[in-house]
C-alpha cells in the first residue's frame, strides 16, 4: 500500500533511495566461501543487507571486494523494494455464475433439438 500525501501524491511504502536504505538497513559482512584465491577467503568480502522495516533480506558475494558486494547489495536491495512497492490492481470475478451456466446449456439444448428437427427421418431395411 502507497501512502497518500495531503498534496494528493503517492508516496511508495519502501523508500528505495540510497541515503534513505542505508538508515533503514542492517549491514552485516561475512567470509564468502568459494573461488577466488587468498584474498577472498581471509576477509570478510561477503555482504548481506537486512531491511528492517519489510523484513527483506539479500546478500552479495560475487566479487572479491567488499565495496563491490556491497554496491551489489544495495542495487539488489532497492529493486526488491520496488517490487514491493507496487500496487496490484484488484481482481475482478471473472466466473460465470451458476444462473449464467444453466441458461448457456438450456440454450444449447433448444438449438440442438431444433437442429435435429431439421435432419430427414432415418429409414431401416428391413
Amino acid at each position: 500500500m502507497a501512502l497518500v500525501e495531503p498534496t494528493g501524491e503517492l508516496v511508495p511504502r519502501y523508500p528505495t533511495d540510497r541515503a534513505s536504505l542505508e538508515r533503514h538497513c542492517h549491514l552485516e559482512t561475512y567470509r564468502a566461501g568459494g573461488p577466488g584465491g587468498q584474498h577472498r577467503n581471509t576477509s570478510d568480502t561477503a555482504v548481506r543487507l537486512h531491511h528492517r522495516d519489510s523484513g527483506v533480506t539479500v546478500t552479495a558475494t560475487e566479487r572479491r571486494s567488499q565495496l563491490q558486494n556491497k554496491e551489489l547489495a544495495f542495487e539488489r536491495m532497492a529493486s526488491r523494494l520496488k517490487a514491493l512497492n507496487v500496487v496490484k490492481k484488484p481482481r475482478r470475478a471473472t466466473k460465470p455464475t451458476r444462473g449464467s451456466v444453466e441458461r448457456r446449456l438450456q440454450g444449447k439444448k433448444q438449438r440442438s433439438s431444433v437442429k435435429a428437427g431439421r435432419k430427414p427421418p432415418r429409414r431401416y431395411n428391413d
